[in-house]
């Protein structure tokens, strides 16, 4: 298998935004019972909304929300505050519908799914056509690559596939990726130093909770897998997959995946916490322009996160130090987006409701 068969579809370009749409939706909104741009950065997430939907009255009422689970070999080195084992019980308790994401796709009427993309134990109630699983879990990156480039590309292409098929089945409005891993915070890191060069203990923070001497002892690891990975991402043409190649992990990848793919099928994207912000920096390196589709949920309380979003230019939705993961930061965003087109969309306008509008 080879990067020009398998990934093909990377280089395809991203959907385009209509930009007649978008100021035809402009002037709605100077009609409207309001002064203008009084609804501050909710009228620009109409605006938005209007040229990517070609409609200068958007709406959003179907929303597709998966979450990609996999484990990490760097676990091996005792980095995480929970077992790997955590991961597949988590992926059972998503199927039962015991995860907080869960409980919020049901607030927002979301379409949500999970898709195991390799753990170092065996889920229980998953169904069997949800287990995309390319390994028990990657390779330790402390001490080799996490990932070969056929378990990279199964990864890359399963994330693409996640999103054909709900654009088959439902044609969403919008798209929630969501991610669970024990380790990842790990990897996210990684992927940080390789591709922002920022200090590693700068992008180093407690993941699900450690102490600070357990910090101290993720941090040397993670230098050790820095170390080992940064000639070879620095030689590399293609640094952001390189980079996914030698820190993994399967769920980052299968994001990665999935975000391009859904901007070239003109689905907006709303990113949530840190390792959803990782696979965007993995999918910006690939194609910049997936900024134009992309919303920002919120900005998580893990440390490095602050600098993603500095480094993408963004200011988030919102600020509620979360760092829960799951997509549930992106779910939390969703009625302010619905807000923002209600608001654009039904309020009435001055000649409508006989105002004189003057009064602008």
């Amino acid at each position: 298998m080879n990067t020009a068969s398998a990934l093909q579809w990377l280089s395809h370009p991203l959907a385009t935004i209509d930009q007649a749409i978008i100021a035809a939706a402009k002037q709605h909104q100077l009609t409207l019972t309001k002064p203008p741009g009084s609804l501050g950065k909710l009228e620009t997430i109409a605006l938005q909304f209007a040229g990517w939907q070609g409609n200068v009255l958007p709406t959003l009422s179907r929303i597709c929300v998966r979450v990609f689970a996999g484990d990490h070999g760097i676990c091996a080195h005792n980095i995480s505050a929970f077992p790997q084992s955590v991961t597949a019980q988590m992926i059972d308790n998503f199927v039962t519908g015991g995860a907080a994401i869960n409980i919020l796709s049901q607030q927002i009427n979301a379409d949500f799914g999970i898709r195991n993309m390799g753990t170092a134990y065996s889920p229980t109630h998953l169904n069997p056509a949800f287990d995309l699983s390319i390994g028990p879990g990657t390779l330790d990156s402390a001490t080799t690559e996490a990932m070969s480039k056929t378990q990279l590309y199964a990864a890359l292409n399963a994330g693409r596939s996640v999103i054909v098929e709900a654009q088959k089945q439902q044609q969403p409005q919008l798209f929630i990726g969501g991610e669970m891993g024990i380790g990842n915070t790990s990897s996210a890191s990684l992927l940080y130093a390789l591709l922002l060069q920022y200090p590693l203990k700068e992008l180093t923070g407690p993941g699900t909770g450690l102490d600070n001497a357990g910090l101290q002892h993720k941090q040397l690891i993670l230098q050790q897998a820095l170390q080992l990975h940064q000639p070879t991402v620095a030689a590399s043409d293609h640094k952001g997959l390189s980079a996914l190649s030698c820190c993994g992990g399967f769920e980052i990848a299968a994001l990665t995946g999935a975000y391009l793919t859904a901007a070239q099928q003109g689905i907006p994207i709303v990113i949530d916490g840190f390792i959803a912000t990782a696979a965007l920096l993995i999918a910006h390196s690939i194609n910049p322009d997936i900024l134009r589709w992309s919303l920002f949920s919120h900005c998580s309380a893990e440390p490095a996160h602050t600098l993603a979003l500095e480094y993408f230019g963004v200011t988030p939705l919102l600020q509620l130090d979360m760092r829960l993961g799951e997509g549930s930061g992106a779910a939390m965003a969703v009625p302010l987006l619905q807000n923002a087109l209600a608001l654009h969309s039904q309020m009435a306008t001055f000649t409508g409701a006989g105002i004189d509008e003057s009064v602008r």
